[in-house]
């Protein structure tokens, strides 16, 4: 397995101390695996990650690509179209470009079930995600 790695992160800053844990997990499990150069991007919110992660894929050179995030529901359908868009663009971009995308938004009713799939000692789906894009980014070798 190549072991020099470069993988890109594209980060949400909403619900932003839930989304840094799933960050600092991901990028533990990264290291671990082994991959040297790790870059983080920064975006308001979910929605703004197909337009991020198409950017850092047509201009940058990366092996696999993380869109990582978390929506929780709130009152109102917004939560349902944040979801189903992003999930969209972000599949558009992973079957359409060279770049694997790894789809790291975690999409949640409340704040125990992020911290359940977040938190490194539970699900820890940002160890998950780590996994997901070292695998794939074996297809670029």
């Amino acid at each position: 397995m190549k072991k020099s790695f470069c993988i890109a992160i594209v980060l949400t800053r909403f619900n932003d101390e839930l989304c840094m844990e799933l960050y600092e997990n991901t990028l533990k499990q990264l290291k671990k695996l082994g991959v040297k150069k790790i870059d983080l991007y920064r975006v308001p919110g979910a929605l703004e990650l197909p337009f991020a992660v198409l950017k850092v894929a047509k201009k940058e050179k990366h092996d696999a690509i993380i869109a990582l995030g978390l929506v929780m529901r709130g009152e109102t359908k917004h939560f349902d179209l944040v979801c189903e868009q992003t999930y969209a663009g972000l599949m558009e971009i992973n079957t359409d470009e060279d770049t694997p995308v790894i789809f790291g938004v975690l999409a949640v009713e409340n704040k125990k079930q992020a911290l359940d799939r977040i938190r490194a000692n539970r699900m820890n789906k940002g160890a998950e995600f780590a996994d997901a894009a070292v695998e794939m980014a074996q297809f670029n070798v």
